[in-house]
Formats: structure tokens, sequence, C-alpha cells
């Protein structure tokens, strides 16, 4: 195995859960109306620190989209995951992006999601229908 090479960021930062490593910041989130299957999501315009699992296609209530599940370097968990494209031309604008999914992240606050909601939201991953 290689050396790990970690990006640090400064600023409102989003960080791994398990293992605190960063994430994505504050400032490059474009929308906090995405959900999972454990509640909140938010799409980042760039995150750091992880690495990109297989493609799939996945029918989410916004349409087929190739997505990959992606992975915190630090720890190996599941963060989130990106969108490779979208098969709506509505829905283009999320492709490049990635979710992060607030129940397996750490807020700028210090904070965990699920520390804050103390419920289970229903749904299921990134919109499925």
């Amino acid at each position: 195995m290689g050396r790990l090479f970690v990006v640090n960021l400064e600023g409102k930062i989003y960080s791994c859960k398990h293992c605190r490593t960063h994430l994505g910041l504050f400032e490059d989130i474009i929308s906090k109306s995405f959900h999972c299957r454990h509640g909140k999501a938010y799409l980042f315009n760039k995150v750091v620190n992880v690495t990109v699992g297989e493609k799939e296609e996945r029918l989410m209530l916004t349409g087929l989209h190739t997505v990959a599940d992606i992975f915190c370097v630090g720890c190996g968990s599941i963060v989130g995951w990106t969108y490779d494209r979208a098969h709506e031309k509505n829905q283009k604008y999320k492709e490049g992006k990635s979710v992060l999914e607030r129940f397996k992240v750490i807020g700028p606050d210090g904070n965990s999601y699920w520390s804050l909601s103390h419920e289970v939201h229903g749904g299921s991953d990134a919109d499925d229908a």
C-alpha cells in the first residue's frame, strides 16, 4: 500500500464522523435538499479525500442516473455518492457533483447529524424510486 496523502481544508469543514478526515467545505454546498436512507444529504460542488467506487445505474425519484459510491480515504467508510451522468436533461447540473450524507459526516460546528435529529427518516439512498 502506498503513502496516504490527505488534503487539509480551512474554513467551515465537513469531516468523516468516524476518523475526522476532511471531506468538504460549507461554501461548496450547492443544495441541502437531498435525501438518503439516513435522512438529509448535501450536494457539493467539490469534495476531497474520497475514493470512488464502481459506477452503476440507479433509478431515483428524479430519473435515471449513473452514480458511484464515494469512500473516505482515512477509514474507508461510505460517505455518499458522486454523479457521473444524469439521463434527464433537467438533472444535468448534478454531473460531476458529489453528495455527502449528513448521517455520515460531522458538520462545521462539530456536531453529527444523528445527534441533532434523533430520528430515522424514511426513504432510501439517493432518492431511489
